[in-house]
């Protein structure tokens, strides 16, 4: 993280998980794919939208899922939106995850956000730690910034793609 400093965020949020056809608890093996809400409380305020797919083990407490998600909000006075990656596996009870901020997702005053968060489930109520950083300027790190057709800055939102098409 050079060339800006890391900070701690802290918060709560409410997540609205909606399973797809199949049931939650489906069969081990058998996949699940589900969508994601999420409202943000804290040191970050905003929502998310995601994706997660998750498989159960053979075994009770076994089970693993993958997740991505945009989140739209304000960080530290600044207001855009980046993306985060979810891995977590759960093996025999003992769970683990990592998510990170997706590099490069950042959008208008989030621009250049790299970091990891830690989420926490106590009794039903769930916590993000979420250690960041952000450029001093809006810009990326190392002041470099994505450059167009022509020299131009591009400007991309989630869901856009970012190849460039075909001439």
């Amino acid at each position: 993280m050079s060339g800006h400093a890391g900070v701690r965020a802290a918060g709560t949020f409410r997540v609205t998980i909606s399973a797809s056809a199949r049931s939650a608890r489906g069969a081990a093996g058998d996949p699940t794919l589900a969508t994601l809400r999420k409202r943000f409380r804290g040191d970050l305020s905003g929502v998310s939208r995601g994706w997660m797919l998750s498989v159960m083990g053979t075994l009770d407490g076994s089970a693993a899922y993958v997740a991505l998600e945009i989140v739209q909000g304000t960080l530290a006075g600044r207001r855009g939106s980046f993306a985060l990656q979810h891995a977590g596996t759960l093996d025999r009870g003992k769970a683990t995850l990592r998510v990170q901020v997706v590099p490069d997702s950042g959008t208008d005053g989030l621009t250049g956000i790299t970091g990891s968060m830690r989420i926490e489930v106590r009794r039903l109520r769930h916590s993000y730690v979420f250690d960041y950083a952000l450029p001093r300027t809006g810009g990326p790190p190392g002041g470099s910034q994505r450059r167009g057709r022509g020299g131009t800055r591009q400007a991309v939102r989630p869901g856009q793609s970012r190849i460039p098409s075909p001439s």
